[in-house]
């Protein structure tokens, strides 16, 4: 078995057990299992990238940017989670987008040059409670990368023009876990978690995702919580100059604002 078909068939068992184990848990019908609950949530990350990027004939780059050089090179950026809740099922979308441009870094004695990318990742799920805390179920996250790199190398013959322009889409089915609760005997401090693990060769050949979150709700409408976020893609594909790498860690902290918009 190779190496991908290995995580595919790892994947489908584990939606299987999704399936199964959904039959064996029944939750008490009450009034708020039959209305629709919606929750808004506004976040900010404050990003640190670490790992590898290839584009067309162009050699490997690595790739260590913290918060600060981020912010420094956002054209715009944005990101909104939406959730809604019905029952024992949960959907939900987290959406996030930005746009980054520099300099390429090769010095003044070799070249000039910019770089310029917009990446959005879409992720869309679906979850089913089998435990007061716990939640279990599927999702899908749309990646998409768009990369133009123009370089001017000085050479013996003059200064050559060198270029790479990508656009690559791919989607990564992952297997969803969620755990929720409160921490205070009122209700108002709550703690979250929530993790991902997918690609197996259908997108990326590993995809996987941590968050964890503390939050504090200061009413019926409006809740605040902070915590930590880490997203890894390994996704490779094409070749010569339709060749794409990127093997990535996306890490840092996170502040979520949180509009619960009632019960219908």
């Amino acid at each position: 078995m190779s190496s991908i078909e290995q995580p595919r068939h790892t994947l489908v068992i584990i939606m299987i057990c999704i399936t199964a184990a959904s039959s064996l848990y029944a939750q008490d019908s009450t009034e708020t299992n039959h209305r629709w609950r919606f929750l808004l949530e506004p976040y900010i990350i404050f990003p640190n990238m670490n790992g590898t990027a290839g584009l067309g004939g162009l050699p490997n780059a690595p790739v260590d940017e913290n918060a600060g050089d981020i912010f420094r090179n956002l054209q715009f950026g944005g990101m909104l989670y939406a959730e809604a809740k019905k029952g024992l099922w949960t959907f939900s979308s987290d959406l996030t987008y930005m746009h980054l441009k520099s300099e390429a870094g090769i010095g003044d004695a070799f070249g000039t040059g910019t770089v310029d990318i917009k990446q959005l990742a879409w992720e869309v799920a679906g979850m089913r409670q089998l435990a007061p805390w716990f939640e279990l179920g599927l999702a899908f996250q749309l990646n998409n990368i768009k990369s133009d790199v123009d370089l001017f190398i000085n050479t013996s013959s003059g200064i050559e023009e060198r270029t790479s322009r990508i656009d690559e889409t791919w989607v990564d089915p992952s297997v969803l876990v969620r755990v929720k609760t409160d921490i205070s005997k009122n209700k108002k401090w709550f703690f979250q978690f929530r993790g991902n693990i997918g690609g197996g060769g259908i997108g990326s050949d590993l995809y996987w995702q941590l968050q964890s979150y503390f939050g504090y709700r200061f009413s019926k409408l409006f809740q605040l919580s902070a915590g930590y976020r880490v997203i890894y893609i390994d996704y490779e594909t094409g070749s010569g100059n339709d060749r794409f790498v990127y093997n990535m860690t996306t890490f840092g902290p996170v502040i979520r604002f949180g509009f619960n918009l009632g019960k219908f």
